[in-house]
């Protein structure tokens, strides 16, 4: 382990002493609903989040949206720091989850391992990124002002959060995303001290086609109809066709419907369309062959029209996230930890951030896994280790990019 000056240890102990703390606030968020289309419920997690930061003394603005859940940005000033960009840590508070998941599931705890809608995803990362601050707050130590933005949509592709993302972005100097780490295969944190993050991350594009044919009763008009099912069909193994595993492109048709009644030709027919793809460069391609595909008839009679419901930009690798990642795996090493990196097809807010031109390091929340199911888990033992590596990685990194 390498030694830590006065101030990386008055931080870091500082931490040490909150787990019980993190526990209580990981469990009061995770109890909280806040599925996406929640507005009313998203806006109550970030209550909680305003509240904690409110408490430990940072400045909290509440950036409101008429549809979505508000974000939630707070504040750490630095007026002697001769730069003014700020450290940004970003999260996402929202959940795929119903309505209600959590009177069904609430937060719990069994052996080593939290459990509830959301633990990991992402609201463990929230937790410790506002200990860090507050640990900031506390303490000092830091060179540099920070700033915590707390989003409401990343689960849907951020609508409403991206812009406040990519606006934060261009006055940071340094991102870190508190998305969960992970764990290697094969190993126990508690025996292993091992910990995986995200070196990139896969764009990816959400979309819609609507196609529309002509209606006709399918036994004494059947000739005078134009089925937009059928011209769906014929479509889904083209799209399907255009995935290029070795150039880590995928296109998966992910839902279907359409029809009027069994016995009428179908008038209408939709399927939703999830693309994602490696580099910036690859996108447009793919999307205009994926419109080409869906706006071409193939049943005489029919028409079709694709439209975009959301897309994330890739996470790309870059010298200056290299340098970010060789921080926090060096901060890591402090606490004993051993930390690898790994590309992930999954998307984040993180590639908004990278695609503004600012450093950005990924997947450095506590370390958790089954997102998205009712097995989600966190490693309890990662929070406080997860809390303390964030923050001497955010205080060496700052001092780095002066």
């Amino acid at each position: 382990m390498s030694a830590l000056n006065p101030e990386e240890a008055k931080v870091t102990a500082w931490l040490e002493a909150r787990r019980e703390e993190m526990v209580a606030l990981l469990r009061e968020m995770v109890d909280t609903d806040s599925g996406s289309y929640d507005k009313a419920g998203v806006d109550r997690a970030g209550q909680v989040v305003a509240r904690f930061h409110e408490r430990n003394g940072l400045a909290v603005e509440i950036i409101p949206d008429a549809r979505y859940g508000d974000a939630v940005k707070a504040s750490l000033p630095n007026p002697a720091a001769n730069d003014q960009r700020p450290v940004l840590l970003l999260g996402h508070r929202d959940t795929v989850f119903p309505r209600g998941e959590p009177e069904r599931r609430p937060f719990s705890i069994s052996g080593r391992r939290a459990y509830g809608p959301g633990v990991a995803d992402m609201k463990g990362g929230i937790v410790i990124e506002a200990f860090v601050a507050a640990a900031f707050a506390a303490c000092g130590g830091l060179t540099a002002p920070l700033t915590m933005l707390t989003t409401s949509d990343e689960e849907i592709g951020s609508p409403s959060s991206r812009p406040i993302i990519e606006a934060a972005a261009r006055e940071a100097r340094c991102v870190f995303n508190a998305e969960p780490s992970r764990l290697p295969a094969g190993t126990d944190f508690a025996a292993d001290r091992r910990q995986s993050i995200t070196s990139g991350r896969k764009g990816g594009v959400f979309m819609r086609a609507e196609f529309t044919g002509k209606p006709a009763h399918s036994g004494a008009n059947y000739e005078k109809g134009a089925s937009a099912i059928v011209d769906l069909g014929h479509k889904i193994p083209q799209l399907q066709g255009l995935t290029d595993l070795e150039r880590g492109i995928t296109v998966n048709v992910g839902l279907i419907g359409g029809g009027q009644t069994v016995n009428t030709v179908a008038p209408g027919a939709w399927c939703e369309i999830d693309l994602r793809y490696v580099t910036a460069a690859q996108r447009d391609e793919l999307v205009d062959r994926i419109r080409g595909i869906v706006e071409t008839p193939i049943v005489a009679g029919t028409s079709a029209l694709l439209t975009i419901k959301g897309e994330f930009v890739p996470l790309e690798r870059t010298p200056e996230s290299a340098m970010l990642f060789e921080t926090y795996r060096e901060a890591a090493g402090a606490f004993g930890i051993d930390v690898s990196a790994e590309f992930t097809g999954g998307c984040a807010d993180s590639g908004f951030t990278a695609a503004q031109g600012c450093p950005t390091l990924c997947s450095v929340g506590p370390i958790g896994g089954m997102a998205h199911t009712p097995d989600e888990f966190l490693e309890i033992d990662s929070l406080v280790p997860a809390a303390q590596t964030l923050a001497l990685a955010v205080m060496r990194a700052a001092a780095r990019m002066e």
